[in-house]
């Protein structure tokens, strides 16, 4: 059986305008006959100040609890990881570097036995998996803030920008209708809703609606920031327009409340992004607090625990939509669930997950008329090239030239 015998981290910092996040971070497990696994952390995406302390973690948790183990033994190392870094209660920090190791284990298995993990899983049942996108401005940008201009100040962009997204084959699109207010008091969420803002969203998803009448599904993204409250009063306003679903409507740590607002509006409340383990998404659908599960492959807790939340979902008529905001190896593993699960919904793509992933990717994924096509090489199905990555290697400022 193989053993571990080494591991790599890479933390690689994208080209403008950074979709995905400004930061990548990778582990690569190898094993003493030559196998290599490639894992991703989502959350250091999302926390500043922490890229530079990501190899050091993952060292010493390798040299802790993996050095020398069966590669093979991916349920074992799973609990392994989280009863001695969790002590038994989840950790969304924690939970984005075992989700890490575990989908590079799983890596490892497919090259194993030579198939894709969707077959290690219980094998596929689609040959296709829909995707969307969010609806980023196509205009050349070297800033996020520009790309977001649309979202928040005019509605009529907004909608020539959603059909070209159509037009390229997408049958959903995201973004998030609130205009962003700076203020201090809105540091903290989640935050009330003025009459202006109800009304901009309102507009802004009916000129999308317009535009593309009902050949795609509009996802709105709200990230978490508002009120139960204000939830329910936005969802009120967007009814008419039909939404695939309202994500994140409430900061997703008061189960119960994102439960009242599921049973005050028709559209359907995805969500799940910052949930970790099966144990917490249990607790979200005991509420029925979603009608689909976003867990996030680079932080929810890899393979194995997003295979557990599918099946928790399963049995709650609960459908599956993978979150991504990260790099390729997030999505490779999440089209590897996809492939597999009845209860799969739709794919989150970042555009059509090619630009800066073909800079760093050896395989690239293949897309067509808004769909991924499910890969039959083994493993995730895709690995880095290396010397692509420590060209884009992170350098704190320190080092910079």
């Amino acid at each position: 059986m193989p053993k571990l015998s080494n591991v790599r981290c890479f933390v690689v910092e994208t080209a403008p305008p950074h979709k995905g996040g400004r930061y990548w971070h990778f582990v690569k497990l190898e094993t003493d006959d030559g196998l290599e696994g490639w894992g991703e952390t989502a959350i250091l995406s999302t926390l500043n100040g922490l890229a530079g302390g990501y190899q050091e973690l993952v060292n010493n948790i390798y040299a802790t609890y993996l050095r020398g183990e069966d590669a093979l033994d991916r349920e074992y190392l799973y609990h392994k990881l989280y009863s001695g870094l969790t002590y038994l209660h989840p950790d969304y920090v924690m939970l984005g570097v075992i989700s890490a190791f575990d989908t590079a284990l799983w890596d490892i298995a497919g090259k194993y036995y030579k198939t894709p993990v969707y077959n290690l899983l219980g094998g596929k049942v689609r040959d296709r998996i829909r995707s969307y996108t969010y609806i980023y401005d196509t205009r050349p940008s070297d800033t996020l803030a520009a790309t977001a201009t649309a979202w928040t100040g005019d509605p009529g962009r907004l909608a020539e920008l959603a059909l070209e997204w159509v037009n390229r084959g997408f049958t959903g699109l995201k973004f998030d209708p609130l205009i962003q207010n700076k203020s201090a008091q809105r540091i903290y969420k989640p935050w009330d809703l003025s009459q202006a803002e109800l009304g901009h969203a309102a507009r802004a998803v009916g000129a999308i609606r317009d535009a593309i009448g009902d050949r795609a599904d509009i996802l709105i993204g709200t990230h978490g920031q508002i009120t139960p409250a204000a939830a329910i009063r936005l969802a009120a306003r967007l009814e008419e327009y039909d939404p695939l679903w309202l994500e994140e409507p409430c900061p997703p740590e008061n189960y119960k409340e994102m439960g009242r607002v599921a049973r005050s509006t028709t559209i359907p409340i995805a969500t799940g992004e910052r949930l970790v383990t099966p144990y917490e998404f249990q607790l979200l659908f005991a509420e029925g607090a979603c009608a689909v599960a976003q867990p996030d492959l680079g932080s929810a807790g890899g393979i194995t625990a997003t295979k557990k939340i599918a099946t928790l979902a399963e049995a709650n008529y609960v459908l599956m939509a993978p979150h991504v905001w990260g790099g390729p190896i997030i999505t490779a593993a999440a089209l590897q669930i996809d492939a597999n699960v009845p209860n799969f919904l739709i794919q989150e793509s970042i555009g059509q997950s090619d630009e800066f992933f073909d800079e760093i990717i050896e395989e690239p994924f293949a897309w067509e008329d808004g769909h991924f096509l499910v890969s039959d090489r083994p493993g995730i199905g895709l690995n880095l090239n290396e010397a692509s990555l420590e060209r884009h290697r992170w350098q704190s400022d320190d080092a910079r030239p």
